[in-house]
């Protein structure tokens, strides 16, 4: 799975707990009709792949989706969802009709030479 969008926030790399575990979050705010702010997390090693970027950029994020269960004091479970990125890539620009090159004018070709009258014209119109 992957989100597409511009960074809107980068934070720094934070550890948690004291087992050393490091995670770095982004906000990557979609292009589309509604656009959606999506935080995605770093862990670990990955949080290094975010030292490239800068607010603003368009980017590409490879995500998995994780999900945990805790059982709070009251004895209930409650469930937790995180995007997870793992990889990240400066997002291409897609060709559109307006950014492809233009059709070169009918002057550009020269005019055809081998027409031959005595051949069978096949055409419908």
């Amino acid at each position: 799975m992957e989100v597409t969008g511009k960074i809107k926030m980068i934070d720094q790399t934070k550890e948690v707990g004291s087992a050393g575990f490091k995670k770095r979050d982004v906000v990557v705010t979609t292009d589309e009709q509604y656009p959606q702010n999506i935080l995605v997390q770093f862990v670990q090693d990955k949080c290094d792949l975010l030292n490239n970027f800068q607010l603003g950029d368009a980017v590409k994020i490879d995500i998995n989706l994780r999900g945990r269960e805790w059982i709070n004091p009251q004895g209930e479970a409650v469930y937790f969802n995180t995007i997870q990125g793992w990889r990240i890539a400066k997002a291409q620009a897609e060709a559109t009709p307006t950014q492809s090159a233009p059709m070169p004018s009918a002057e550009a070709f020269p005019p055809a030479t081998s027409l031959n009258e005595d051949e069978p014209d096949d055409l419908p119109f």
